[in-house]
Protein backbone atom coordinates (compact mmCIF):
# COMPACT_ATOMS: atom_id res chain seq x y z
CA UNK A 1 0.00 0.00 0.00
CA UNK A 2 0.96 3.88 -0.83
CA UNK A 3 0.06 6.33 1.24
CA UNK A 4 -1.22 8.77 -1.38
CA UNK A 5 -3.96 5.76 -2.40
CA UNK A 6 -4.75 4.95 0.84
CA UNK A 7 -6.26 7.46 3.58
CA UNK A 8 -4.15 9.36 6.15
CA UNK A 9 -5.85 11.83 8.52
CA UNK A 10 -3.97 13.23 11.41
CA UNK A 11 -4.94 15.80 14.26
CA UNK A 12 -2.66 17.52 16.45
CA UNK A 13 -5.02 17.88 18.95
CA UNK A 14 -7.82 15.45 20.13
CA UNK A 15 -11.32 16.76 20.22
CA UNK A 16 -12.30 17.99 24.00
CA UNK A 17 -14.48 15.06 24.80
CA UNK A 18 -11.97 12.38 24.30
CA UNK A 19 -10.96 11.30 27.91
CA UNK A 20 -9.22 8.62 28.08
CA UNK A 21 -5.51 7.86 26.63
CA UNK A 22 -7.05 5.12 23.71
CA UNK A 23 -9.96 7.83 22.76
CA UNK A 24 -7.67 10.49 22.27
CA UNK A 25 -5.24 8.58 20.10
CA UNK A 26 -7.54 6.84 18.29
CA UNK A 27 -9.34 10.18 16.91
CA UNK A 28 -6.04 11.88 16.74
CA UNK A 29 -4.53 8.89 14.77
CA UNK A 30 -7.39 9.15 12.35
CA UNK A 31 -8.81 5.40 13.53
CA UNK A 32 -12.09 6.88 14.02
CA UNK A 33 -14.55 9.53 13.72
CA UNK A 34 -17.24 10.05 16.64
CA UNK A 35 -21.37 9.85 14.30
CA UNK A 36 -23.19 10.19 17.85
CA UNK A 37 -22.94 9.51 21.58
CA UNK A 38 -20.80 6.18 21.89
CA UNK A 39 -21.22 5.44 18.09
CA UNK A 40 -17.96 5.70 15.61
CA UNK A 41 -17.08 5.46 12.28
CA UNK A 42 -13.97 2.86 11.93
CA UNK A 43 -11.93 4.84 9.36
CA UNK A 44 -9.54 2.98 7.00
CA UNK A 45 -6.64 3.20 9.59
CA UNK A 46 -8.63 1.69 12.28
CA UNK A 47 -10.43 -0.65 10.52
CA UNK A 48 -6.91 -2.22 9.44
CA UNK A 49 -6.53 -3.30 13.07
CA UNK A 50 -9.64 -4.77 13.61
CA UNK A 51 -9.52 -7.02 10.74
CA UNK A 52 -6.30 -7.97 12.09
CA UNK A 53 -7.23 -9.43 15.28
CA UNK A 54 -10.75 -10.86 14.07
CA UNK A 55 -8.20 -12.59 11.62
CA UNK A 56 -6.51 -13.95 14.57
CA UNK A 57 -9.72 -14.57 16.50
CA UNK A 58 -10.71 -16.77 13.45
CA UNK A 59 -8.34 -18.61 12.97
CA UNK A 60 -7.69 -19.67 16.40
CA UNK A 61 -11.25 -20.18 16.98
CA UNK A 62 -11.67 -22.88 13.59
CA UNK A 63 -8.77 -24.15 14.88
CA UNK A 64 -10.73 -25.01 18.37
CA UNK A 65 -13.20 -26.73 16.38
CA UNK A 66 -15.78 -23.85 16.52
CA UNK A 67 -18.13 -23.16 13.23
CA UNK A 68 -18.77 -19.55 12.23
CA UNK A 69 -21.82 -18.68 11.64
CA UNK A 70 -23.81 -15.28 11.55
CA UNK A 71 -26.82 -14.27 13.72
CA UNK A 72 -28.67 -10.49 12.76
CA UNK A 73 -28.47 -7.43 14.78
CA UNK A 74 -32.56 -7.36 14.83
CA UNK A 75 -33.95 -10.35 16.73
CA UNK A 76 -37.22 -11.31 17.94
CA UNK A 77 -38.77 -10.06 21.48
CA UNK A 78 -39.98 -13.51 21.49
CA UNK A 79 -37.34 -15.16 21.73
CA UNK A 80 -36.02 -12.94 24.77
CA UNK A 81 -39.31 -13.10 26.23
CA UNK A 82 -39.05 -16.79 26.35
CA UNK A 83 -35.60 -16.27 29.26
CA UNK A 84 -37.37 -13.53 30.75
CA UNK A 85 -34.63 -11.20 29.93
CA UNK A 86 -36.73 -8.62 27.56
CA UNK A 87 -37.99 -7.52 31.09
CA UNK A 88 -35.35 -8.08 33.38
CA UNK A 89 -32.21 -6.56 31.07
CA UNK A 90 -33.52 -3.18 31.68
CA UNK A 91 -32.62 0.38 29.82
CA UNK A 92 -29.36 -1.50 27.82
CA UNK A 93 -31.58 -3.87 25.99
CA UNK A 94 -32.71 -1.07 22.77
CA UNK A 95 -36.24 -2.34 21.63
CA UNK A 96 -38.02 -1.08 18.61
CA UNK A 97 -40.91 -2.20 16.84
CA UNK A 98 -41.51 -3.01 13.39
CA UNK A 99 -44.13 -1.33 11.31
CA UNK A 100 -46.86 -3.66 12.23
CA UNK A 101 -46.31 -2.81 15.94
CA UNK A 102 -44.63 -6.32 16.87
CA UNK A 103 -41.28 -5.70 19.04
CA UNK A 104 -37.83 -6.45 18.56
CA UNK A 105 -34.53 -5.87 20.39
CA UNK A 106 -31.07 -4.75 19.19
CA UNK A 107 -28.80 -7.83 20.20
CA UNK A 108 -26.45 -7.21 22.89
CA UNK A 109 -25.58 -10.76 22.74
CA UNK A 110 -27.16 -13.80 20.92
CA UNK A 111 -27.78 -16.42 23.68
CA UNK A 112 -31.22 -16.95 22.75
CA UNK A 113 -30.78 -16.74 18.92
CA UNK A 114 -27.86 -19.21 19.66
CA UNK A 115 -30.21 -21.97 21.75
CA UNK A 116 -33.26 -21.20 18.85
CA UNK A 117 -30.97 -22.49 16.13
CA UNK A 118 -30.08 -25.36 18.48
CA UNK A 119 -33.18 -26.69 19.69
CA UNK A 120 -34.19 -27.07 15.86
CA UNK A 121 -30.88 -28.21 14.41
CA UNK A 122 -29.45 -30.54 16.97
CA UNK A 123 -31.31 -33.11 17.72
CA UNK A 124 -29.34 -36.37 18.60
CA UNK A 125 -26.72 -36.90 20.98
CA UNK A 126 -24.13 -37.79 17.51
CA UNK A 127 -24.47 -34.18 16.55
CA UNK A 128 -22.69 -32.85 19.79
CA UNK A 129 -20.68 -31.46 20.64
CA UNK A 130 -20.45 -28.38 18.40
CA UNK A 131 -19.61 -25.12 18.81
CA UNK A 132 -20.79 -21.90 16.92
CA UNK A 133 -19.87 -18.52 16.82
CA UNK A 134 -19.81 -15.51 14.87
CA UNK A 135 -18.59 -11.60 14.87
CA UNK A 136 -21.03 -8.91 14.73
CA UNK A 137 -22.50 -5.37 15.46
CA UNK A 138 -23.56 -5.20 18.74
CA UNK A 139 -25.68 -2.59 20.65
CA UNK A 140 -26.17 -1.57 24.61
CA UNK A 141 -27.53 1.43 24.90
CA UNK A 142 -25.15 2.42 28.01
CA UNK A 143 -26.78 5.47 30.24
CA UNK A 144 -23.35 7.55 29.77
CA UNK A 145 -21.18 5.83 27.16
CA UNK A 146 -17.59 7.01 27.56
CA UNK A 147 -13.92 6.24 26.62
CA UNK A 148 -14.30 5.80 23.32
CA UNK A 149 -14.46 2.31 21.86
CA UNK A 150 -13.92 1.42 25.46
CA UNK A 151 -17.42 1.87 26.67
CA UNK A 152 -19.61 2.72 23.50
CA UNK A 153 -23.01 1.74 22.69
CA UNK A 154 -22.01 0.00 19.46
CA UNK A 155 -19.56 -2.29 18.70
CA UNK A 156 -18.07 -5.17 17.43
CA UNK A 157 -17.81 -8.92 19.63
CA UNK A 158 -16.84 -12.13 18.82
CA UNK A 159 -19.59 -14.66 20.93
CA UNK A 160 -19.10 -18.06 20.99
CA UNK A 161 -21.69 -20.77 22.36
CA UNK A 162 -20.78 -24.55 22.81
CA UNK A 163 -23.75 -27.27 23.10
CA UNK A 164 -22.69 -30.54 24.88
CA UNK A 165 -24.40 -33.75 26.45
CA UNK A 166 -23.16 -33.32 29.73
CA UNK A 167 -21.60 -31.12 32.41
CA UNK A 168 -18.40 -33.17 31.98
CA UNK A 169 -18.39 -32.66 28.22
CA UNK A 170 -19.12 -28.68 28.58
CA UNK A 171 -16.27 -28.79 30.81
CA UNK A 172 -14.18 -30.01 27.98
CA UNK A 173 -15.66 -27.53 25.52
CA UNK A 174 -14.77 -24.55 28.46
CA UNK A 175 -11.51 -25.38 28.65
CA UNK A 176 -10.87 -26.21 24.68
CA UNK A 177 -11.97 -22.09 24.65
CA UNK A 178 -10.22 -21.15 27.56
CA UNK A 179 -6.91 -21.87 25.84
CA UNK A 180 -8.08 -20.72 22.45
CA UNK A 181 -8.74 -17.66 24.64
CA UNK A 182 -5.14 -17.54 25.80
CA UNK A 183 -3.18 -18.97 21.96
CA UNK A 184 -5.54 -15.54 20.83
CA UNK A 185 -4.45 -12.82 23.63
CA UNK A 186 -0.97 -14.18 23.15
CA UNK A 187 -0.84 -13.83 19.38
CA UNK A 188 -2.50 -10.28 19.90
CA UNK A 189 0.64 -9.63 21.63
CA UNK A 190 -0.89 -8.02 24.51
CA UNK A 191 0.11 -8.83 28.29
CA UNK A 192 -3.18 -10.04 29.64
CA UNK A 193 -4.40 -12.06 32.87
CA UNK A 194 -6.77 -14.86 32.96
CA UNK A 195 -8.71 -14.53 35.99
CA UNK A 196 -11.81 -16.17 37.62
CA UNK A 197 -14.94 -13.89 38.17
CA UNK A 198 -18.58 -13.82 38.82
CA UNK A 199 -20.75 -14.81 35.69
CA UNK A 200 -23.10 -11.61 36.63
CA UNK A 201 -26.50 -11.02 35.12
CA UNK A 202 -25.21 -13.59 31.77
CA UNK A 203 -26.06 -16.91 34.21
CA UNK A 204 -23.95 -19.61 35.32
CA UNK A 205 -21.17 -21.20 37.36
CA UNK A 206 -18.16 -21.10 36.15
CA UNK A 207 -16.29 -17.83 34.43
CA UNK A 208 -13.04 -16.48 33.51
CA UNK A 209 -12.19 -13.25 32.48
CA UNK A 210 -9.40 -11.99 30.12
CA UNK A 211 -8.14 -8.82 31.63
CA UNK A 212 -5.51 -6.80 29.13
CA UNK A 213 -2.90 -5.07 32.23
CA UNK A 214 -3.36 -1.43 31.93
CA UNK A 215 -3.02 1.17 34.97
CA UNK A 216 -5.60 3.00 33.44
CA UNK A 217 -7.71 0.02 34.04
CA UNK A 218 -11.76 -0.14 35.27
CA UNK A 219 -11.44 -3.78 36.71
CA UNK A 220 -9.27 -4.40 39.80
CA UNK A 221 -6.97 -7.75 38.88
CA UNK A 222 -6.19 -9.73 42.35
CA UNK A 223 -3.37 -12.58 41.99
CA UNK A 224 -0.67 -13.97 43.60
CA UNK A 225 2.95 -13.80 42.60
CA UNK A 226 4.07 -16.98 43.34
CA UNK A 227 1.11 -19.39 42.66
CA UNK A 228 -1.23 -19.55 39.50
CA UNK A 229 -3.98 -17.56 41.70
CA UNK A 230 -5.57 -14.97 40.08
CA UNK A 231 -9.37 -13.12 40.16
CA UNK A 232 -11.49 -10.46 39.33
CA UNK A 233 -11.84 -8.04 42.90
CA UNK A 234 -15.34 -9.24 42.51
CA UNK A 235 -14.64 -12.79 43.57
CA UNK A 236 -11.17 -12.91 44.62
CA UNK A 237 -11.54 -14.87 48.22
CA UNK A 238 -10.71 -13.21 51.26
CA UNK A 239 -9.16 -15.39 54.25
CA UNK A 240 -9.80 -14.55 57.72
CA UNK A 241 -6.67 -12.68 58.42
CA UNK A 242 -6.98 -13.98 61.96
CA UNK A 243 -6.13 -17.85 62.78
CA UNK A 244 -8.35 -17.62 65.66
CA UNK A 245 -10.92 -15.51 67.71
CA UNK A 246 -8.50 -14.27 70.77
CA UNK A 247 -9.88 -13.98 74.76
CA UNK A 248 -11.77 -11.02 75.90
CA UNK A 249 -8.95 -8.71 78.05
CA UNK A 250 -11.35 -5.55 78.14
CA UNK A 251 -14.42 -4.87 79.44
CA UNK A 252 -17.16 -3.90 77.23
CA UNK A 253 -17.11 0.24 77.80
CA UNK A 254 -19.51 3.09 76.11
CA UNK A 255 -16.97 5.41 75.07
CA UNK A 256 -17.43 9.59 73.82
CA UNK A 257 -16.71 9.99 70.08
CA UNK A 258 -18.44 13.12 69.96
CA UNK A 259 -18.70 14.36 65.89
CA UNK A 260 -16.72 10.85 65.10
CA UNK A 261 -18.75 9.31 63.11
CA UNK A 262 -16.08 7.15 60.72
CA UNK A 263 -14.22 4.23 61.56
CA UNK A 264 -11.22 6.56 60.20
CA UNK A 265 -12.10 8.84 63.23
CA UNK A 266 -13.15 6.91 65.72
CA UNK A 267 -9.74 4.87 65.41
CA UNK A 268 -7.85 7.86 65.81
CA UNK A 269 -9.50 9.75 68.27
CA UNK A 270 -9.18 6.33 70.58
CA UNK A 271 -5.68 5.85 69.27
CA UNK A 272 -6.39 2.60 68.37
CA UNK A 273 -5.63 1.04 64.92
CA UNK A 274 -8.35 0.88 62.16
CA UNK A 275 -8.13 -2.84 61.97
CA UNK A 276 -9.73 -2.93 65.49
CA UNK A 277 -12.83 -1.43 64.67
CA UNK A 278 -15.64 -2.71 62.76
CA UNK A 279 -17.89 -1.13 60.28
CA UNK A 280 -21.77 -1.61 60.09
CA UNK A 281 -23.10 -2.02 56.52
CA UNK A 282 -27.15 -1.91 56.76
CA UNK A 283 -29.48 -3.45 53.75
CA UNK A 284 -33.02 -4.80 53.69
CA UNK A 285 -34.55 -6.97 51.39
CA UNK A 286 -37.92 -6.87 50.02
CA UNK A 287 -40.83 -9.85 49.65
CA UNK A 288 -43.42 -9.20 46.92
CA UNK A 289 -46.95 -10.95 46.85
CA UNK A 290 -48.75 -12.43 43.64
CA UNK A 291 -49.57 -8.27 43.43
CA UNK A 292 -45.97 -7.35 43.28
CA UNK A 293 -46.64 -5.24 46.66
CA UNK A 294 -43.96 -5.57 49.19
CA UNK A 295 -45.50 -7.61 52.01
CA UNK A 296 -42.31 -8.22 54.57
CA UNK A 297 -39.01 -6.26 54.93
CA UNK A 298 -36.25 -8.05 56.20
CA UNK A 299 -33.48 -5.68 57.35
CA UNK A 300 -29.95 -7.22 57.48
CA UNK A 301 -26.76 -5.77 59.38
CA UNK A 302 -23.22 -6.26 57.44
CA UNK A 303 -20.01 -6.36 59.79
CA UNK A 304 -16.62 -5.41 58.31
CA UNK A 305 -13.52 -4.57 59.36
CA UNK A 306 -13.10 -0.74 59.62
CA UNK A 307 -10.14 -0.75 57.39
CA UNK A 308 -12.22 -3.24 55.01
CA UNK A 309 -15.06 -2.40 52.18
CA UNK A 310 -17.77 -4.70 51.49
CA UNK A 311 -17.98 -6.51 48.47
CA UNK A 312 -21.52 -6.49 46.94
CA UNK A 313 -21.58 -9.25 44.66
CA UNK A 314 -20.06 -11.39 47.01
CA UNK A 315 -22.47 -10.12 49.69
CA UNK A 316 -25.17 -10.81 46.72
CA UNK A 317 -24.58 -14.53 46.86
CA UNK A 318 -25.25 -14.53 51.05
CA UNK A 319 -28.37 -17.01 51.65
CA UNK A 320 -31.44 -14.46 52.37
CA UNK A 321 -29.18 -11.67 50.00
CA UNK A 322 -29.26 -14.03 47.09
CA UNK A 323 -32.80 -12.65 45.64
CA UNK A 324 -31.37 -8.97 45.21
CA UNK A 325 -30.97 -6.31 48.11
CA UNK A 326 -30.99 -2.76 48.74
CA UNK A 327 -29.51 -0.51 51.42
CA UNK A 328 -31.83 0.35 54.12
CA UNK A 329 -33.74 3.91 54.39
CA UNK A 330 -32.56 6.42 57.07
CA UNK A 331 -36.26 5.12 58.26
CA UNK A 332 -35.30 1.69 58.54
CA UNK A 333 -32.31 2.23 59.98
CA UNK A 334 -33.74 4.43 62.43
CA UNK A 335 -36.63 1.75 62.91
CA UNK A 336 -34.47 -0.78 63.88
CA UNK A 337 -31.24 0.73 65.56
CA UNK A 338 -32.98 3.58 67.25
CA UNK A 339 -29.97 5.95 65.85
CA UNK A 340 -29.20 7.78 62.34
CA UNK A 341 -26.06 6.13 60.28
CA UNK A 342 -22.75 6.73 61.70
CA UNK A 343 -23.13 5.55 65.17
CA UNK A 344 -24.42 1.85 64.23
CA UNK A 345 -23.36 -1.61 66.03
CA UNK A 346 -25.05 -4.88 66.75
CA UNK A 347 -25.66 -3.88 70.75
CA UNK A 348 -28.73 -2.49 71.77
CA UNK A 349 -31.21 -3.20 68.72
CA UNK A 350 -34.90 -1.59 68.97
CA UNK A 351 -36.01 -4.69 66.50
CA UNK A 352 -34.32 -7.62 65.44
CA UNK A 353 -32.10 -7.95 62.30
CA UNK A 354 -29.92 -10.42 60.51
CA UNK A 355 -25.87 -10.16 61.37
CA UNK A 356 -23.85 -10.90 59.27
CA UNK A 357 -19.96 -11.14 60.13
CA UNK A 358 -16.79 -10.99 57.50
CA UNK A 359 -14.47 -13.49 58.01
CA UNK A 360 -12.25 -11.65 60.06
CA UNK A 361 -14.79 -9.50 62.29
CA UNK A 362 -16.05 -13.47 63.66
CA UNK A 363 -12.56 -14.26 64.93
CA UNK A 364 -12.06 -10.48 66.50
CA UNK A 365 -12.41 -9.59 70.21
CA UNK A 366 -12.44 -6.52 72.06
CA UNK A 367 -13.10 -4.65 69.39
CA UNK A 368 -14.90 -1.10 68.61
CA UNK A 369 -18.22 -0.54 66.88
CA UNK A 370 -21.06 1.89 67.39
CA UNK A 371 -23.03 2.04 70.28
CA UNK A 372 -26.68 2.94 68.03
CA UNK A 373 -26.47 6.60 69.81
CA UNK A 374 -25.20 9.32 68.66
CA UNK A 375 -21.57 10.60 69.55
CA UNK A 376 -20.80 7.23 71.25
CA UNK A 377 -18.96 4.21 70.64
CA UNK A 378 -18.61 0.66 72.17
CA UNK A 379 -15.44 -0.57 72.67
CA UNK A 380 -14.17 -4.04 74.18
CA UNK A 381 -16.69 -5.80 71.96
CA UNK A 382 -16.50 -9.27 71.89
CA UNK A 383 -18.67 -12.09 70.30
CA UNK A 384 -20.43 -14.60 72.55
CA UNK A 385 -19.87 -12.35 76.24
CA UNK A 386 -21.16 -8.99 74.83
CA UNK A 387 -23.58 -10.35 72.12
CA UNK A 388 -24.70 -13.42 70.45
CA UNK A 389 -22.52 -15.37 67.78
CA UNK A 390 -22.98 -13.40 64.57
CA UNK A 391 -26.53 -15.59 62.48
CA UNK A 392 -24.07 -15.72 59.57
CA UNK A 393 -20.23 -15.93 58.58
CA UNK A 394 -19.35 -15.33 54.85
CA UNK A 395 -16.41 -13.23 53.01
CA UNK A 396 -18.20 -10.41 51.87
CA UNK A 397 -15.25 -7.76 51.88
CA UNK A 398 -12.54 -6.86 49.16
CA UNK A 399 -9.29 -8.54 49.15
CA UNK A 400 -5.89 -5.92 49.61
CA UNK A 401 -3.31 -6.03 48.59
CA UNK A 402 -0.96 -8.08 51.33
CA UNK A 403 -3.70 -10.30 52.51
CA UNK A 404 -2.87 -14.03 52.30
CA UNK A 405 -3.66 -15.73 49.07
CA UNK A 406 -6.31 -18.56 49.19
CA UNK A 407 -4.30 -21.11 48.05
CA UNK A 408 -1.81 -20.92 50.67
CA UNK A 409 0.69 -19.82 48.14
CA UNK A 410 1.93 -16.25 49.07
CA UNK A 411 0.60 -12.95 49.42
CA UNK A 412 -2.01 -11.70 47.34
CA UNK A 413 -0.82 -8.31 44.96
CA UNK A 414 -3.65 -5.95 42.80
CA UNK A 415 -3.51 -4.50 39.41
CA UNK A 416 -5.32 -2.67 37.38
CA UNK A 417 -6.85 -4.29 34.03
CA UNK A 418 -9.14 -3.99 30.84
CA UNK A 419 -12.14 -6.67 30.05
CA UNK A 420 -11.83 -8.00 26.71
CA UNK A 421 -12.73 -11.56 27.27
CA UNK A 422 -14.94 -13.68 29.24
CA UNK A 423 -15.68 -17.23 28.92
CA UNK A 424 -19.12 -19.06 31.08
CA UNK A 425 -20.16 -22.29 31.50
CA UNK A 426 -23.88 -21.64 31.18
CA UNK A 427 -25.25 -25.17 32.03
CA UNK A 428 -28.89 -25.53 31.20
CA UNK A 429 -30.29 -21.64 31.96
CA UNK A 430 -30.91 -20.91 28.55
CA UNK A 431 -31.48 -24.42 27.09
CA UNK A 432 -33.96 -25.35 30.19
CA UNK A 433 -36.01 -21.56 29.14
CA UNK A 434 -36.25 -22.29 25.65
CA UNK A 435 -36.94 -26.53 25.67
CA UNK A 436 -33.52 -26.90 23.53
CA UNK A 437 -33.45 -30.81 24.25
CA UNK A 438 -31.70 -33.47 22.53
CA UNK A 439 -32.06 -36.91 21.87
CA UNK A 440 -29.28 -39.58 23.83
CA UNK A 441 -28.42 -42.95 23.76
CA UNK A 442 -31.55 -44.45 24.50
CA UNK A 443 -33.92 -42.09 22.81
CA UNK A 444 -34.55 -39.69 25.71
CA UNK A 445 -34.83 -36.36 25.50
CA UNK A 446 -31.98 -34.30 27.78
CA UNK A 447 -31.59 -30.39 27.91
CA UNK A 448 -28.19 -29.14 26.26
CA UNK A 449 -25.30 -27.99 28.77
CA UNK A 450 -23.98 -24.73 27.03
CA UNK A 451 -21.44 -22.62 27.39
CA UNK A 452 -20.80 -19.11 25.91
CA UNK A 453 -17.46 -16.87 25.23
CA UNK A 454 -17.07 -13.30 24.35
CA UNK A 455 -14.29 -10.92 23.01
CA UNK A 456 -14.77 -7.14 22.58
CA UNK A 457 -12.93 -7.20 19.25
CA UNK A 458 -13.30 -2.95 18.97
CA UNK A 459 -12.46 -2.67 23.14
CA UNK A 460 -9.53 -4.85 22.03
CA UNK A 461 -8.04 -1.69 19.59
CA UNK A 462 -8.44 0.58 23.20
CA UNK A 463 -7.16 -1.84 25.29
CA UNK A 464 -4.18 -2.42 23.32
CA UNK A 465 -3.44 1.78 23.15
CA UNK A 466 -4.05 2.27 27.13
CA UNK A 467 -1.19 -0.44 27.60
CA UNK A 468 1.18 0.19 24.76
CA UNK A 469 1.57 4.08 23.95
CA UNK A 470 3.86 7.14 25.00
CA UNK A 471 4.02 10.59 24.88
CA UNK A 472 4.54 10.18 20.99
CA UNK A 473 1.57 7.99 20.08
CA UNK A 474 0.27 4.52 19.94
CA UNK A 475 2.85 1.61 19.89
CA UNK A 476 0.79 -0.93 18.12
CA UNK A 477 2.27 -4.91 18.59
CA UNK A 478 3.33 -6.30 15.17
CA UNK A 479 0.66 -8.34 15.10
CA UNK A 480 -2.45 -6.15 15.12
CA UNK A 481 -0.50 -3.02 13.69
CA UNK A 482 -2.65 -1.03 10.79
CA UNK A 483 0.79 -1.71 8.98
CA UNK A 484 4.04 -3.68 10.16
CA UNK A 485 6.23 -1.71 8.59
CA UNK A 486 6.56 2.10 6.92
CA UNK A 487 9.29 3.23 4.13
CA UNK A 488 9.90 7.16 4.80
CA UNK A 489 12.01 8.35 1.91
CA UNK A 490 12.86 12.15 2.20
CA UNK A 491 12.48 13.78 -1.15
CA UNK A 492 11.59 10.83 -2.94
CA UNK A 493 9.75 13.78 -5.79
CA UNK A 494 12.85 15.06 -6.01
CA UNK A 495 15.48 12.55 -6.02
CA UNK A 496 15.60 9.35 -8.72
CA UNK A 497 17.83 7.70 -6.37
CA UNK A 498 15.46 7.79 -3.30
CA UNK A 499 12.34 6.99 -5.42
CA UNK A 500 14.12 3.90 -6.89
CA UNK A 501 15.63 2.65 -3.30
CA UNK A 502 11.94 3.21 -1.98
CA UNK A 503 10.35 1.61 -4.78
CA UNK A 504 12.90 -1.32 -4.79
CA UNK A 505 12.62 -1.90 -0.92
CA UNK A 506 8.97 -1.70 -1.03
CA UNK A 507 8.62 -4.36 -3.67
CA UNK A 508 10.94 -6.70 -1.84
CA UNK A 509 8.86 -6.78 1.21
CA UNK A 510 5.87 -7.13 -0.40
CA UNK A 511 7.01 -10.31 -1.40
CA UNK A 512 7.67 -11.41 1.12
CA UNK A 513 4.45 -10.71 2.51
CA UNK A 514 5.16 -7.89 4.68
CA UNK A 515 2.44 -5.65 5.30
CA UNK A 516 4.44 -2.64 4.39
CA UNK A 517 3.41 1.22 3.66
CA UNK A 518 5.41 3.86 1.16
CA UNK A 519 4.90 6.93 2.27
CA UNK A 520 4.60 8.76 -0.83
CA UNK A 521 3.06 11.89 0.13
CA UNK A 522 5.92 14.70 -0.32
CA UNK A 523 5.74 15.60 3.68
CA UNK A 524 8.10 16.90 5.39
CA UNK A 525 10.71 14.43 7.30
CA UNK A 526 9.25 16.12 10.61
CA UNK A 527 5.51 15.54 9.72
CA UNK A 528 6.13 12.12 7.99
CA UNK A 529 7.60 11.10 10.91
CA UNK A 530 5.41 12.71 13.71
CA UNK A 531 2.45 10.77 11.63
CA UNK A 532 3.81 7.36 11.95
CA UNK A 533 5.00 7.88 15.38
CA UNK A 534 1.34 9.22 16.38
CA UNK A 535 -0.41 5.71 13.83
CA UNK A 536 1.91 3.54 16.03
CA UNK A 537 3.93 1.47 13.16
CA UNK A 538 6.12 -0.65 14.55
CA UNK A 539 8.80 -0.43 11.99
CA UNK A 540 10.48 2.59 10.23
CA UNK A 541 12.78 2.79 7.73
CA UNK A 542 14.28 5.78 6.27
CA UNK A 543 15.53 6.72 3.06
CA UNK A 544 17.48 9.91 2.23
CA UNK A 545 19.64 11.02 -0.36
CA UNK A 546 22.33 11.59 1.99
CA UNK A 547 22.25 8.44 3.32
CA UNK A 548 22.14 6.37 0.43
CA UNK A 549 25.33 7.56 -0.77
CA UNK A 550 27.03 6.26 2.48
CA UNK A 551 25.03 3.03 0.78
CA UNK A 552 22.82 3.30 4.19
CA UNK A 553 19.44 3.65 5.36
CA UNK A 554 17.70 4.39 8.97
CA UNK A 555 15.57 1.47 10.80
CA UNK A 556 13.97 2.45 14.34
CA UNK A 557 11.62 0.54 16.06
CA UNK A 558 8.40 2.14 17.58
CA UNK A 559 9.54 1.61 20.99
CA UNK A 560 13.24 2.36 20.52
CA UNK A 561 14.97 5.67 21.47
CA UNK A 562 16.90 6.24 18.42
CA UNK A 563 17.46 5.19 14.77
CA UNK A 564 20.29 2.49 13.80
CA UNK A 565 21.97 2.48 10.52
CA UNK A 566 22.07 -0.15 8.62
CA UNK A 567 23.59 -1.12 5.40
CA UNK A 568 20.95 -1.27 2.74
CA UNK A 569 21.32 -4.95 1.38
CA UNK A 570 21.00 -5.95 5.18
CA UNK A 571 17.25 -3.94 5.73
CA UNK A 572 15.60 -6.76 4.15
CA UNK A 573 17.61 -9.04 6.34
CA UNK A 574 17.50 -7.43 9.38
CA UNK A 575 13.37 -6.92 9.09
CA UNK A 576 12.92 -10.65 8.13
CA UNK A 577 14.75 -11.15 11.42
CA UNK A 578 12.47 -8.74 13.23
CA UNK A 579 9.56 -10.11 11.98
CA UNK A 580 10.46 -13.72 12.16
CA UNK A 581 9.67 -14.33 8.57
Amino acid sequence: MKATQFFVSTLKEAPADAEVVSHKLMMRAGMIKRLGAGIYNYMPMGLRVIRKVEKIIREEMDAAGAVECLMPVIQPAELWQETGRFDKMGPELLRVKDRHGRDFIVQPTSEEVITDIARQELRSYRQLPKNFYHIQTKFRDERRPRFGVMRGREFTMKDAYSFDRDVEAAGRSYDNMYQAYCKIFDRLGLQYRAVAADTGAIGGDRSHEFQVIAETGEDAIVYCPTSDYAANIELAEAVALLPSRGEALQPLAKTPTPGKSTCEDVAQLLGLPLSQTVKSLVLATDEQDARGVVAKTQVWLLLVRGDHELNEVKAGKVDGLKGGFRFATVGEIEEHFGCKPGYLGPIGLKQPVKIVADRTVAVMSDFVCGANEADFHLTGVNWGRDLPEPDLVADIRNVVAGDPSPDGQGLLAIQRGIEVGHVFYLGTRYSAAMNATFLDENGKPKLLEMGCYGIGVTRILGAAIEQNHDARGIIWPDAIAPFTVVLCPIGMDRSDEVKVAAETLYGALKALGVDVLLDDRGERPGAMFADWELIGVPHRVVLSDRGLKDGQVEYQGRRDEAAAKLPVGDVVGHLKGLLKL
